[in-house]
């Protein structure tokens, strides 16, 4: 059996990048995905359109004109579409995690089908750095509410360490001075 030609690897970083949060969905628009696949937008749009039934809209949606007016700013700071003029020609279509995965059995080529299973993979990294940042988040926020007297206290002895005398504009700064430097 010949061995397969291995394609090259995507940085995760590269990936991670083009995965945006719309309408309460992690999504990457048709343009990158296409990118990575080294298919014209077009293209992809056109394999995706002949396959519309593996494509329900949790797994693709369309942006309107201001969702996709806002991204393209976003993205490219001003409202390019990729040298094509100031609008795009079309709104762009949104692909969730499952719309990727659903794309490998579409675009049958070699390299489509090892590219969707890296970008599952990065979202699914993307999911679990989420879990994790919401685990810490709620530890902190708990340790918070223990602990508020405590912080009342800390911030009241502060307040007595610094005496100042508004009226003459000064304050006495309470610790360490090195008298060399002045």
């Amino acid at each position: 059996m010949p061995k397969q030609k291995t394609v090259e690897i995507i940085p995760d970083e590269r990936i991670f990048g083009r995965i945006f949060y719309i309408r309460g969905e992690k999504v990457m628009f048709d343009r990158d995905i296409a990118e990575l696949y080294n298919v014209k937008t077009k293209e992809l749009n056109k394999a995706v359109k002949r396959n519309i039934e593996r494509f329900p809209e949790d797994f693709m949606f369309q942006l309107t004109k201001s969702e996709s007016d806002m991204f393209l700013r976003f993205q490219n700071g001003t409202l390019e579409n990729g040298g094509r003029g100031k609008y795009a020609k079309y709104l762009p279509y949104v692909f969730t995690e499952q719309g990727v995965a659903m794309l490998s059995a579409v675009l049958k080529s070699r390299r489509a089908i090892e590219v969707s299973i890296q970008i599952v993979r990065v979202f699914i990294k993307m999911r679990k750095l989420l879990a994790t940042h919401k685990d810490l988040r709620d530890k902190i926020e708990k340790m918070e509410k223990e602990n508020k007297e405590n912080f009342k206290v800390i911030f009241k002895v502060i307040s007595k360490l610094m005496v100042t005398n508004p009226e003459k504009g000064e304050s006495k700064v309470v610790g360490f001075t090195d008298k060399k430097r002045k």
